[in-house]
């Protein structure tokens, strides 16, 4: 199933939660955030559930929504 990048920018904007605070918690660089969120460059699996983790919302909520 694709992930919608999009979802994640939605549920940080809900949350208040910037993409900077985000990398931050990841421990990425900001560029990280931007290539992932802006591009929409997929990160891999294990990092989508450490985003998932940081925002306590299950994955799932990541994948596309048709």
């Amino acid at each position: 199933q694709k992930i919608e990048l999009n979802r994640i920018r939605v549920i940080l904007e809900e949350k208040g939660i910037s993409q900077t605070w985000l990398a931050n918690k990841l421990g990425k660089a900001l560029v990280w955030s931007m290539l992932i969120l802006v591009i929409e460059r997929q990160p891999n699996l294990e990092t989508l559930y450490q985003i998932a983790n940081i925002l306590n919302v299950n994955v799932k909520d990541f994948a596309e929504r048709q």
